[in-house]
């Protein structure tokens, strides 16, 4: 075969239109794999290297093409699908969606990127393009990659992860999308929701085909309601707690009941929770220290039992301003890019500098924004903000938390909000149309009202909200946080007495530094798996 689609992972939304376009016959009795695969090689046939401009949806591949001497990887605009690459000493490429299939080829050498920690502890991900494996790089979300050489080139036997080799090849990464804004007070507030709501009823109408089965995640905020009530879902899943405090259980309770469907509550307890972070740190593949996502592996565990596909809000907070913090913009100013970095910021240097053995000065998480910064200039204090996170924060954790611990559970999430035509709207918000003195996300929470209960479209954000703050310091759960802060794991990286200290002044009372505790305890307990089992 001259050209072949080596690998893919993905869920390509407007097939239909593609398959007219591109002259695919008999598409809608295709299998799914058969037809996105036909798609995928059709629009590399059509379009080249600028196919992704023409795809909506969620992907990340490569296409090998023999006539071209070239292999060209692809990934989607706002990078719901990872995509690795790593070159090898003597010139292999190796390459695919799982970083542990790249370890596995010949030619990979394991090795700490340990500057990575100083940017992790900072900012509880793996920002950027490098990984904690030195040499292993993220193929960057609205990026494509193109190997080429002039002849020589042989495929390995094995398809799993397929190896190209290259004479005198050429690694070349180019963007092909990226966000703006360009804010228009032309249309009123009323126009944009109807658009909005409009627009959300295409994602709808395209995100899975009437043979499919789905559920929808809920919580107690305007998103998942919004798509749950969207959808044509049946059942909803949520996650809850013994803790009323921490519990959005209720809340999504009375939004089911409201639009008239079953939900199914899983309860989240401490044991379960703390079990599961090994199996949640081995497959996430990079350290993450968001502590929802623990409690996101539970429910995808729980509603794999009766689904294998399930619908989730993510993207909106980023797009249409659902952050609290959105609303001080103005009063940031240009004093935004001395500081921000996204919406996680727990670990100052002078915290680093006297727990970290190896510190660099040079290495500060300021300096992975200032590139974005030096791009976004014209924007709006507000918008800055949204493109920082989206372009750091979305890709870095909430997309990586989704994919992996969804494929992780045998499970495949599609997130309908997640789409650059839902972005061209969010792009065109004047920013009183995002967040006001008192409400976020004004828009989107108007045009969620034509089919929610004002009270659910419009209640205060609440977050993702765990108790490990008190879990933490609970002696019945903690005792392997205690174990690796002692252990000559944690002697690598960290002076011991200070980690000691650090935790006996959170255990003293300072509450708040729960998240430094669980970021290094991630870390711990990651690098533990794939560096010392």
């Amino acid at each position: 075969m001259m050209t072949e689609l080596r690998t893919y992972r993905g869920h390509i939304r407007n097939w239909e239109a593609l398959a007219f376009e591109l002259n695919i016959e008999n598409a809608s009795s295709m299998t799914r794999e058969e037809r996105e695969r036909t798609i995928l090689l059709k629009a590399w046939e059509r379009w080249g290297t600028s196919m992704g401009n023409h795809l909506h949806g969620m992907f990340a591949l490569a296409i090998m093409d023999e006539t071209r001497h070239m292999l060209y990887a692809l990934r989607d605009q706002f990078g719901t699908k990872p995509f690795y690459y790593y070159v090898t000493a003597d010139g292999k490429l190796l390459y695919g969606t799982f970083i542990r299939d790249i370890m596995k080829r010949p030619g990979f050498v394991k090795e700490l990127n340990e500057e990575m920690l100083q940017y992790y502890l900072t900012m509880t991900y793996t920002p950027g393009e490098n990984t904690f494996f030195r040499g292993v790089k993220k193929l960057m979300p609205g990026h494509f990659l193109t190997w080429t050489g002039a002849d020589g080139m042989q495929d390995t036997a094995e398809q799993s992860l397929p190896m190209t080799t290259v004479s005198r090849p050429e690694l070349t990464v180019t963007r092909y999308w990226r966000p703006e804004f360009h804010p228009d007070d032309a249309g009123s507030l009323d126009d944009y929701a109807d658009e909005i709501h409009r627009t959300m009823i295409q994602m709808m109408s395209e995100i899975k085909t009437p043979d499919e089965h789905a559920e929808s995640f809920l919580s107690g905020g305007v998103d998942s309601s919004y798509v749950f009530a969207l959808s044509d879902a049946e059942m909803a899943d949520t996650c809850g707690y013994d803790n009323p405090k921490f519990d959005e259980s209720p809340l999504a309770k009375e939004t089911a009941d409201a639009l008239g469907r079953k939900l199914s509550r899983l309860n989240v307890t401490p044991e379960d929770y703390f079990r599961t972070v090994p199996f949640v740190m081995e497959h996430m593949e990079q350290p993450l220290a968001d502590a929802s996502a623990i409690v996101f592996t539970l429910g995808c565990q729980a509603a794999s039992k009766h689904t294998k596909l399930c619908y989730s809000g993510e993207g909106s907070d980023e797009m249409f301003g659902g952050y609290n913090m959105y609303r001080n913009a103005s009063r940031y100013g240009k004093n935004l890019r001395t500081f921000y970095i996204g919406n996680t910021n727990i670990m100052k240097e002078d915290m680093k500098k006297r727990l970290l053995k190896h510190y660099n000065p040079d290495i500060l998480p300021i300096h992975l924004a200032e590139p974005l910064f030096d791009e976004n200039q014209s924007f709006s204090p507000l918008c800055q903000m949204q493109d920082i996170d989206i372009r750091l924060w979305l890709e870095g954790d909430i997309y990586l938390n989704v994919d992996k611990m969804s494929m992780a559970c045998g499970l495949e999430i599609r997130m309908p909000i997640t789409d650059t035509r839902m972005f061209d709207i969010a792009s065109r918000l004047p920013d009183e149309y995002k967040v006001s003195e008192t409400q976020n996300k004004v828009a989107f929470r108007t045009a969620a009202a034509k089919v929610l209960p004002h009270e659910t479209a419009f209640r205060k954000k609440l977050g993702f909200i765990v108790p490990i703050r008190y879990w933490l310091a609970d002696t019945r759960y903690n005792s392997d946080v205690l174990r690796l802060f002692h252990s000559s794991t944690a002697e690598k990286f960290f002076h011991t007495d200070e980690l000691e200290a650090l935790y006996q002044e959170y255990t003293g009372g300072n509450s708040d530094l729960w998240r430094q505790i669980w970021t290094i305890y991630t870390f711990l307990v990651w690098y533990e798996i794939y560096f010392e089992a």
